[in-house]
């Protein structure tokens, strides 16, 4: 969330952004209503109240002159004040409501080094990784070969929960675990992470101080229950919230987490889109990290924690690339994104396969989660970053297509051989 003030004080600067993000303004002109009314009722409310102060030294000073039917009569004349200023004040507090329900929907303001542009097309490649890997046949996509393989079932997954799911089997599902548990090892080992494993279902007020919730619930999957649970859209969300309400001393900054969940999205929009195979699902896995950091090192930390998410493609040997978003691609809490690409040989193409983030204070701020210098001074907001590293789905779907061979066996990285019990090729079972 932006804070109230630095609107109200550059309206003009919120209003550019809003235009860079190709979002309407309609919020924010609601929002400068609500204040123009909330400063008339307390300029209104100010007056009375010192009309209601003035009266009240009058009748103390009619009563102390034994005038007790002036004092009275004086009295009656300004009865009604209290009713009124009582009325102005519940008008305040209604307009303060709405500026702070205002304030929710209004997005990030992007980082200055953020390229300008309408959608990702304008998104700016900074760096490659590898090289493409050469095939003397036509590469076949994940489908077909984890189908063929007998390690991927996607028709009995839609039997069994519906579409945009999938079972992975034998070898299958191994490699999925061994990705997870190489990615873990990674990162807390070698790259000073704590691991946690949090709640897989988050409240409100979790989903509320990231910034998913009230813009994107119907990207959420909600349990019907009355206590308002949410399935975890991303570890993000719980381990964010870890320290929600809470002030940190700045010298435990930056804090570093890592977290494997599974995660859950309706996809609501996205119909249509990667409906083949596993690039798309409800129900998919991630290892993410976390940082919470000192504002003046935020974005250092940013290139440190994409620096870490790449190290997984790299040990692994695969081809990607790294991309900055442009305002019209960034996401609705972060000042700046780089994605990481990962190159799919049955597309020809990269595909994204995670988004590192710098959210300043905005998340900070909407969770209430601060940190005080040292020297005790005023307690200041964290600046909260994140990024997958990796979404474990994609990272498979990599592996497959980028090591397969011409008779369909997928040779596994080097590195994933130990987490496999030994197995350097997968073949069918």
């Amino acid at each position: 969330m932006l804070d109230l003030n630095y609107v109200r004080e550059n309206l003009e600067v919120v209003r550019a952004a809003l235009e860079k993000r190709r979002m309407s303004a309609a919020a924010l002109d609601d929002f400068v209503r609500a204040d123009e009314d909330r400063r008339r009722v307390i300029a209104e409310s100010d007056r009375l109240n010192a009309e209601r102060n003035s009266a009240s030294r009058e009748i103390g000073a009619l009563m102390k002159e034994g005038k007790r039917e002036e004092a009275d009569a004086r009295r009656k004349a300004v009865g009604h004040l209290k009713d009124q200023i009582a009325e102005l004040d519940r008008r305040r507090d209604t307009a303060e409501a709405r500026m702070r329900e205002l304030l929710s929907t209004l997005p990030n303001i992007p980082h200055a080094s953020v390229p300008a542009g309408t959608d990702e097309s304008a998104n700016v490649e900074i760096r490659r990784w590898g090289a493409k890997p050469e095939f003397d046949f036509e590469p076949r996509d994940h489908v077909d070969l984890g189908v063929a393989l007998g390690i991927l079932d996607l028709e009995r997954a839609t039997k069994i929960a519906g579409a945009r799911f999938a079972i992975l089997n034998g070898a299958g599902a191994r490699l999925e675990r061994a990705l997870i548990n190489f990615m873990l090892e990674l990162h807390t080992r070698e790259h000073g992470y704590r691991e946690t494993l949090p709640p897989f279902i988050v409240n409100r007020d979790s989903l509320f101080g990231t910034g998913q919730l009230p813009k994107f619930e119907q990207d959420l999957f909600k349990l019907e229950d009355e206590r308002g649970f949410y399935l975890v859209p991303t570890a993000e969300v719980p381990v964010t919230n870890y320290y929600r309400e809470e002030i940190l001393d700045a010298s435990r900054l930056p804090i570093k987490w890592v977290a494997y969940t599974p995660c859950f999205r309706s996809e609501a929009g996205s119909y249509g889109k990667d409906t083949r195979g596993v690039i798309r699902q409800h129900q998919f896995e991630k290892v993410e990290l976390v940082k919470y950091s000192l504002p003046e090192s935020s974005y250092d930390e940013l290139e440190s924690l994409t620096r870490d998410a790449e190290k997984v493609l790299q040990l692994l040997g695969i081809h990607y690339r790294v991309v900055t978003l442009s305002t019209g691609d960034l996401g609705f809490s972060n000042a700046k994104t780089y994605d990481i690409e990962v190159w799919l040989p049955s597309q020809n193409a990269f595909r994204e396969i995670s988004s590192c983030s710098n959210y300043e204070a905005f998340q900070a701020r909407r969770a209430n989660i601060r940190f005080r210098r040292g020297g005790g001074g005023k307690p200041e907001f964290v600046h909260t970053l994140n990024g997958s590293g990796l979404a474990v789905g994609r990272t498979w779907i990599a592996v497959l297509e980028n090591f397969q061979q011409a008779d369909g066996s997928i040779n596994v990285p080097e590195v994933l051989r130990p987490y496999m019990n030994g197995i350097a090729k997968i073949n069918r079972a």
